[in-house]
């Protein structure tokens, strides 16, 4: 006689379960800052058209993680940002 198979899944685990939040990314994507290199354009309180790019609707400054700007160039950024405001040109 056969045996009957049982859905017993504790012995098993599903590929879903075994996926977690904290594990380590295999990959990681290193982006190009946009405002550091040979052609690129100059950080500056009347540059208003390059300003708005890293503003969101509300006004607020954009984090350097979503945009992919460096350190250096987001500091100086979000001085241009704040200077631009200041002066109501934005």
């Amino acid at each position: 006689m056969k045996k009957k198979r049982s859905n017993n899944k504790k012995g098993r685990q599903s590929n879903f379960a075994k996926l977690s939040i904290f594990q380590p990314q295999k990959y990681k994507f290193k982006k190009n800052c946009p405002l550091s290199g040979k052609s690129a354009p100059v950080v500056d309180y009347k540059n208003v058209k390059l300003l708005k790019k890293y503003i969101s609707e509300n006004g607020k400054i954009l984090p350097s993680r979503i945009t992919s700007i460096s350190q250096k160039k987001q500091r100086e950024l979000s001085l241009s940002i704040k200077r631009a405001r200041n002066l109501a040109l934005i």
